[in-house]
């Protein structure tokens, strides 16, 4: 049995434990050790109740395989602190015992769930620092139909005004609705030099109001910039848009790099958006939360005057909301120091 003093010890020793690891995720000053789900609540809710910094919720987010649906939080649930090694982690502990009931009504026999799963994170509340630019194959934006002309023959249009537009497949009238594209960056690969992609940088939209032999007239919606002769015109994808945002880890071996970011700076920064070298191929998905590392400086070792790699370091979180082949777009959540083209992306650990 220990003595007072030991106990002492061992009791500031876990407080001094607790706080590094506390400290180490920003877990707000007063949460609870555990709560219990409400109606009402959403994932964004429960992400405040623990975090000071909500976005880091996906970042401590942990899977518990054991129970059914594992991905999916249901009032009644009970949440709460787990500890993986040194990491503290947030988990479902007890699934609600409403949640595999069902009730059986008749005539009809239909059955339905009592409880349904709480809304997680709105993408509305990132939803103004996404982009619906796309990455396409040089030769799809090549042979895309293209705006010849602005209303009273003008090189420029705004939101409101129209386009006329030609190029369409010869035999078929245009579709009801088009995205208006410009010829962004060609995307490569760091690491390996093979071509990724090309960026469509999407300026506008049109709907289609008319049509004369092979030209088109567009009357334009809203517009992030002016439309010009020599915009392409890429069809509306039928794509099914995430409206909510599910914290989800990636596979274990991703490793990859950012290769762009998009608004024409260098330095990287919270909410920017940013190109990583990893797509549909390499298992990513939308959802997934990857770190950033700073990728370690190259020094002159003075003992041996050899070179010296230094290790990368942990310098902020992203999530990827747009997924490709072979690269996605991501958003930055967290950003410890400024980010750089060329900063690694990896799983968490």
């Amino acid at each position: 049995m220990l003595n007072p003093l030991l106990k002492r010890i061992t009791l500031a020793l876990c407080v001094v434990s607790f706080i590094s690891v506390a400290h180490a995720v920003d877990l707000k000053p007063g949460h609870p050790v555990e709560y219990v789900v409400k109606d009402g609540d959403t994932l964004w809710d429960l992400s405040q109740t623990f975090l000071d910094d909500a976005w880091l919720w996906p970042e401590i987010w942990q899977i518990n395989e054991q129970i059914e649906n594992p991905h999916l939080i249901y009032p009644g649930d009970t949440i709460g602190l787990v500890y993986k090694g040194s990491q503290v982690k947030v988990t479902v502990k007890q699934r609600s015992a409403a949640v595999n009931e069902v009730v059986k009504l008749t005539p009809t026999a239909r059955i339905s769930m009592l409880a349904s799963a709480i809304p997680p994170i709105p993408m509305t509340a990132i939803s103004s620092f996404m982009t619906n630019s796309r990455i396409v194959k040089s030769k799809q934006l090549k042979g895309a139909p293209y705006v010849v002309a602005g209303d009273d023959n003008r090189i420029l249009a705004g939101g409101g005004g129209k386009v006329y537009a030609r190029g369409f497949d010869k035999g078929e009238e245009p579709q009801a609705g088009y995205g208006i594209f410009r010829k962004g960056q060609v995307f490569v690969d760091p690491d390996t030099s093979e071509v990724l992609g090309l960026e469509a940088r999407e300026v506008g939209a049109g709907s289609v109001q008319a049509w004369d032999g092979d030209v088109a007239t567009l009357s334009l919606g809203n517009t992030r910039e002016e439309v010009m002769a020599g915009d392409r015109l890429l069809a509306t994808e039928d794509r099914q848009v995430v409206a909510n945002f599910i914290p989800s880890s990636p596979p274990d071996n991703v490793y990859g790099r950012m290769i762009a970011v998009l608004g024409g700076v260098t330095q990287i920064g919270q909410y920017q958006v940013v190109v990583v070298n990893q797509g549909d191929r390499d298992g990513v998905t939308e959802g997934n939360v990857l770190a950033i590392y700073k990728e370690g400086n190259t020094i002159i070792d003075r003992v041996t005057r050899q070179k010296v790699k230094l290790p990368s370091e942990r310098a902020g979180l992203m999530m990827l909301f747009r997924v490709f082949d072979k690269v996605s777009y991501g958003l930055i959540l967290r950003a410890k120091v400024p980010l750089s083209v060329g900063d690694e992306v990896r799983s968490p650990q």
